[in-house]
């Protein structure tokens, strides 16, 4: 196997690349940094940006299989960002991938491309695309997968994953965000909250990629299709939080805060950061809201039966992992352990 990563340098297309290595794929990665701790690997790096179509073109050159990992994250930005690189990139990588003769695409997309707004109580593939979306990421996404679903052919197999919430050890987002804010004594449970939620540890995720890569061909049961992953155990939403920030050493959170209350600072802060045009995202948005008062899990059962994905690493045990990964990183800023 000759495989494409896009996004190898990030959290999750770097333990695909890792995955594949150890499989004994030869690996090129796409991303726009330099990095050299892929390069030590025995990784070819391409440096370029997945929107332009003649990076795209040299990075699918000679590969039989294309990840596409790459994405631009996050519940906060210009639309056009997001959609130069989700939809754009997307567009321009089936292109090029198709031009090259590429005979797989495995996308990572996200389960938020069906997200209603509401409840998501063991929801399969079968949920449809919203009519509206609460977010940039989510709306991208959802016209990325549509692109990536279409493109599936005899002579050219797609398909598409939606692992939920990716937590594991490394340099993750959404792990460094809940740590840093839970030390700091920034997060506030929201009422009574505490819903369900689905969540990956981040070798199942990338396993995930792999066995889509192995089962995906012409007439595969998996071609053309899009997939819910995770760990097929949903958790209270608080209780991974406070297992995330014990892991990290730090305390669980406590305080509350009426729902009523923080949708009113959501919605002063969002238009705040508009008009001040402030860097980053605001500590709260109506999006983040949603996510943390509503159930979001997801049945994995046709992933189980098309792929052959079934989850190695319970909570408890990628928690332990975390944990021990945490104590090989620096103090954070201002003391404490870690």
């Amino acid at each position: 196997m000759k495989a494409l990563v896009t996004g190898g340098g990030g959290f999750l297309g770097g333990a695909i690349v890792r995955l594949l290595l150890a499989k004994g794929a030869a690996v090129r990665s796409l991303g726009r940094g330099e990095y050299p701790e892929l390069k030590k690997l025995g990784v070819e790096c391409v440096q370029g940006d997945v929107a332009d179509a003649e990076a795209a073109a040299g990075a699918c050159r000679g590969c039989d299989v294309i990840f596409h990992a790459a994405a631009k994250v996050g519940m906060w930005g210009r639309y056009a960002d997001f959609y130069r690189t989700n939809v754009t990139g997307t567009s321009r990588l089936l292109a090029a991938a198709q031009a090259a003769g590429a005979a797989r695409f495995i996308f990572t997309s996200t389960p938020s491309v069906i997200f209603p707004g509401g409840d998501v109580d063991g929801w399969d593939e079968a949920a449809p695309y919203p009519a509206k979306f609460d977010s940039c990421y989510a709306q991208t996404k959802a016209l990325a997968e549509q692109l990536v679903l279409a493109a599936n052919s005899p002579r050219f197999s797609t398909v598409s994953l939606r692992p939920h919430l990716v937590w594991g050890p490394g340099h993750d987002h959404m792990i460094a965000t809940i740590a840093a804010r839970g030390r700091a004594g920034r997060l506030r449970r929201i009422g009574a909250f505490n819903k369900l939620i689905d969540t990956t540890y981040i070798d199942d995720a990338a396993n995930a990629h792999w066995l889509a890569a192995e089962k995906l061909a012409p007439g595969a049961a998996c071609a053309g299709k899009a997939y819910f992953i995770s760990q097929g155990d949903p958790r209270p939403n608080w209780d991974i939080i406070n297992m995330i920030l014990e892991a990290a050493g730090t305390g669980p959170v406590i305080k509350t805060i009426p729902y009523m209350a923080a949708l009113a600072a959501a919605s002063v802060m969002e238009p705040a950061w508009r008009v001040l045009r402030a860097a980053g995202e605001p500590p709260l948005t109506r999006f983040v809201l949603q996510q943390l008062t509503t159930a979001h899990w997801f049945d994995i059962s046709a992933a189980r039966r098309d792929l052959g994905y079934a989850p190695a690493v319970n909570i408890e045990q990628g928690m332990k992992n975390l944990a021990e990964w945490f104590k090989t990183q620096p103090a954070p800023a201002g003391g404490g352990t870690v």
